[in-house]
This record gives C-alpha cells, structure tokens and sequence, in this order.
C-alpha cells in the first residue's frame, strides 16, 4: 500500500481505482479545494504522501525554488485518453517495483523518468 496526495486535476475514477487497490490517498478535490501548491507540498511532507499531478508548476516550484527535502511527486504529463488512465498506469508501475521515494517521477507517453532528490 502506498500513501498519495491527488492534485485537484487528478480524475476521480483513478482515485477511486487506486483507493479500491488498498492504496490510501488524500483528495485535494474532497478535502482542502483550492490549496495552493507550496500548501499541497507541505501537506505532502506532513503526511509523507506521494503527489498525484497533471500540473508541471510543481517541478518548478521545488527544482528552481530550492524546495528542502520535497515529497516525492508523479507528474503525468501524458494523460492518456481516459480517467482511468492515470490510476490503471500507476498499478502496473507498482507492479515493476520501481523506487517512487525522493523522487520526482514524470510519466511521459513512451515511458517514465525520474530525477532523485539529493538527500
């Protein structure tokens, strides 16, 4: 089981799917609409939660503003042609076993890559 935070653009059909898989996450959408992202970050750190986005402004928050020790975010910027693209692409990421901690992941159409935060 994984911890999550979804940003607000995160589909709802992936939450629920991901949620049905035993994972546990926060919607922004539900619980605190319209936080800002420096407050979406802070709440991910607080909670050692991993952000769900479809917003780049997160890499440019924490790679040019020298964001300390960041939580780990997936950012999709390929978002497939359905809801339930982002939450089906997650589970068969999990299932390969790749390391989502202290980084920041970006999906992209013809793969993933990942820049590691320096600890």
């Amino acid at each position: 089981m994984m911890n999550f935070i979804s940003n607000e653009n995160f589909p709802f059909p992936s939450v629920k799917l991901l949620r049905d898989s035993g994972h546990s996450i926060i919607s922004i959408t539900e619980e605190m609409p319209g936080i800002s992202d420096l407050e979406a970050l802070k709440v991910a750190k607080e909670n050692q939660r991993i952000i769900l986005t479809f917003d780049k402004d997160y890499g440019e928050i924490i790679f040019n503003k020298g964001i300390k020790n960041p939580p780990s975010v997936i950012f999709f910027r390929y978002k497939g042609n359905d809801p339930l693209f982002a939450g089906n692409f997650l589970k068969k990421l999990f299932d390969r076993q790749i390391d989502l901690s202290d980084a920041f992941t970006v999906i992209e159409e013809k793969g993933i890559r990942q820049k590691k935060y320096k600890t």
